[in-house]
């Protein structure tokens, strides 16, 4: 069995008397980590700590530098690094420590996160508490946690080669996963208490829709796009920016022409809330109340908090909290798609 079949392949329904709510509860706690984890991530990335770290340790690197010396070697390999070569020469010991910091902090809640999901599986496993079909999908989010971590090191990886800037087509990939491992947790706590769903029409638009918004996020945030144009609704003065230097072949202006991944992230924004607007209605109409209206709650601070992180010229706070929002809505709008996908008859 793959990996995707195994999270997407829905396990025989269980009896209603061995759906544990404990190994849901504890599927959403996790989620709730990873969703700090991207709030993290999103601050790593915004006080560019990505690369003060040149070494991949995931055991060893759990402990920081104890002593002078330590702090010296560990300084010495960044200076090393075309980093500090090309952006940051001169930067003192102290500098140093504060980008090391958020760096190393991102990393050890990943192990955090692996350990909150591998020690709890392990006891639930023992105490044969996983009702028939779920350890495969259990197994197979906890491969996808590790995945995570190794993509993570294959992301800074690209900024420690000649050009010291993470490559924007890899922390996509790295932020996308993080989604789509809360999506995951979500989905299957869910199916946990409620029973198993289907992925309606309307959830697949949705989400088909929210990825590409991410997508561009993510390419907005690995090219420093949103400090082209700090103002809003237009960009120098128009709706569409003049000038906005063509990249051939045309393909690549939606990857690669920061200009136009800004102006595509702004107005896609509107087509992904839109239907998740639709799909939170859709969840009322099928009896759930408090997350259809969290979900709408959130699109419109995300929108709001995407304007203030373009005003504001990328302020830290305004932008870490405009990722830890999209984390959240990716949350209500799997339990959303959830609740439509369920077979009519469950109860609300």
């Amino acid at each position: 069995m793959s990996m995707s079949s195994a999270i997407t392949s829905p396990p025989p329904p269980a009896p209603a008397t061995t759906r544990p709510r404990a190994i849901a509860a504890w599927l959403s706690a996790v989620a709730a980590i990873v969703v700090l984890m991207v709030v993290v991530g999103g601050i790593t990335r915004l006080t560019e700590s990505g690369l003060s770290m040149v070494r991949w340790e995931p055991v060893t690197g759990i402990v920081p530098p104890l002593s002078e010396s330590g702090w010296q070697a560990e300084f010495a390999d960044y200076k090393a690094s075309p980093e500090y070569r090309y952006k940051n020469a001169g930067m003192s010991l102290a500098e140093y420590k504060n980008i090391y910091f958020w760096e190393w902090a991102h990393r050890l809640l990943g192990r955090f996160i692996g350990l909150a999901f591998a020690l709890p599986l392990i006891w639930f496993w023992a105490k044969k508490q996983i009702p028939e079909g779920y350890k495969p999908r259990l197994v197979a989010l906890l491969a996808l946690g590790g995945l995570q971590g190794v993509i993570g090191w294959w992301m800074v990886k690209s900024g420690l080669a000649d050009v010291p800037d993470v490559s924007h087509l890899r922390l996509a990939v790295h932020l996308n996963l993080a989604f789509f491992i809360i999506a995951a947790l979500i989905w299957t706590a869910s199916d946990l208490i409620r029973g198993h769903a289907r992925i309606t029409a309307l959830a697949a638009a949705a989400f088909i829709a929210l990825f590409i918004q991410t997508v561009l996020g993510a390419f907005v945030a690995g090219m420093d796009a949103g400090h082209i144009y700090a103002e809003w609704p237009g960009m120098g003065g128009e709706f569409f920016p003049d000038h906005p230097e063509w990249i051939a072949p045309a393909w690549r202006n939606v990857v690669d022409n920061p200009v136009i991944v800004q102006w595509l992230h702004r107005w896609w924004a509107f087509i992904a809330a839109g239907l998740l607007i639709a799909l939170s209605v859709a969840a009322m109409k099928r009896g759930s109340r408090r997350t259809p209206i969290a979900l709408k709650l959130l699109l419109v601070a995300q929108i709001i908090l995407g304007i203030m992180t373009l005003m504001s010229g990328v302020e830290l706070w305004i932008a870490a909290t405009h990722q830890g929002v999209a984390a959240l809505i990716i949350w209500c709008a799997a339990a959303c798609a959830h609740r439509i996908g369920e077979p009519k008859g469950v109860a609300a």
